[in-house]
């Protein structure tokens, strides 16, 4: 590609992400949904393709956008919520994997493994939608949204423990992988803490220099295992949560890197993905995995969050955004193309499905269902007096 055209696709893709914000702004939706669907556009209408560097910026963007989700769980939440937490994760996971896996085998005549990629991919919670949509609302401040976030780290801890249960391959790399993944959870908070107490604050950003080159060696590592590098992203941010309290500055800067560059090329591109013909040709099919991954996650969350008193539209919303479905689902999806275990035709389905549930719950929370708590408020009832925080006053570019 000679340089003209590398400008000219770059000036596109950003361009369609300027647009998918103005859009975003403009309609009050997430901007994560939105470009989205401006990706898909552009994937059938400007027959729009991704490039290497693409899909590096794409990955990156995912890689940091999950330890980002990992960091701000809170701790606390899960040690004084840990039933809510625990049993709404489980069984976001458990039912919806159940369902999907015996629609895919039984009604659609799929293979058994094929089925379990079926079920793999759509038992899984978006980590990238719901965090972008926490962090736009301001609700990751909120006692609701903490849970939820938290919620989220265990039903996508299920589907990777499933995923490699069931199709990993057991070698030296996998043992390498658990044995440093084990030590860097062990030590690396006490070691970032002083080597950010050292380098302290400086133009060059040591410390952000310092995450990155611990996020990236590690999913070099998980690829090698054939595991996937966001992984040990989300489980590198859950250890440095605490430290990432200390050092606020340090996750405000990586989120303007992450969602003014990099996250918008991974949500463009997962939009790409969605073939049009082959949505078509399988609409069906489509309709029915996504209405059985929504059914089964409202058969499996709703009634605990009712059980654990969230209030009625507290409950909805967190329900359906449980039912969002997109970095974790496409990533099943992929391995399961890339080891022959589902083909094709399989593929374009299970990506239709998964990015429909990015898309379809969470327009429904955010337009119909959204409880309006405030980022000061606690607990899961009461209603806002002001307008939730949006992410351009969150986060400030400085």
């Amino acid at each position: 590609m000679g340089t003209e055209s590398l400008w000219l696709v770059a000036t596109l893709w950003i361009g369609l992400a300027l647009i998918a914000s103005l859009i975003s702004l403009r309609f009050g939706l997430s901007v994560a949904l939105v470009e989205i669907v401006v990706g898909t556009a552009g994937g059938n209408l400007l027959t729009l393709r991704s490039t290497a560097w693409i899909d590096f910026l794409a990955a990156a963007g995912s890689v940091l956008l999950t330890f980002l989700a990992g960091a701000e769980l809170d701790l606390d939440t899960v040690r004084t919520r840990w039933k809510e937490t625990f049993s709404i994760g489980l069984a976001s996971f458990l039912t919806p994997f159940l369902g999907a896996m015996g629609a895919a085998y039984w009604i659609a005549g799929w293979s058994l493994q094929a089925s379990e990629i079926a079920g793999i991919a759509l038992s899984t919670t978006s980590v990238a939608v719901v965090y972008a949509v926490m962090l736009e609302r301001g609700y990751n401040r909120t006692d609701l949204g903490k849970v939820i976030l938290a919620a989220c780290f265990v039903t996508d801890l299920g589907t990777v423990l499933a995923l490699g249960l069931l199709f990993a391959r057991y070698d030296w790399w996998l043992l390498a992988f658990v044995l440093a993944m084990s030590v860097l959870l062990w030590q690396l908070p006490s070691v970032a803490r002083r080597f950010f107490a050292a380098v302290g604050t400086r133009l060059s950003e040591p410390d952000l220099k310092f995450i990155l080159v611990i996020l990236c060696g590690m999913g070099a590592l998980a690829t090698l295992a054939q595991s996937e590098a966001v992984l040990p992203a989300y489980l590198l941010g859950m250890a440095l949560a605490p430290l990432c309290l200390s050092y606020p500055t340090v996750i405000h800067r990586m989120r303007v890197i992450a969602f003014s560059i990099l996250t918008p090329f991974y949500f463009l591109k997962a939009g790409t993905l969605v073939d049009a013909h082959a949505v078509l040709g399988a609409w069906l099919l489509i309709v029915l995995l996504l209405g059985v991954k929504i059914a089964t996650k409202f058969v499996g969350v709703w009634p605990l969050a009712h059980a654990f008193r969230f209030g009625k539209r507290e409950g909805l919303y967190t329900t359906l955004l449980m039912s969002t479905g997109l970095t974790f689902g496409t990533i099943s999806a992929l391995y399961g193309l890339t080891h022959g275990v589902i083909n094709q035709e399989q593929y374009a389905v299970l990506v239709a499905v998964v990015i429909l549930s990015a898309i379809v719950p969470t327009v429904i929370a955010e337009r119909w269902f959204d409880p309006g708590l405030t980022p000061t408020e606690e607990g899961f009832n009461g209603t806002a007096k002001t307008q939730p925080t949006s992410l351009s006053q969150e986060m400030p570019i400085v």
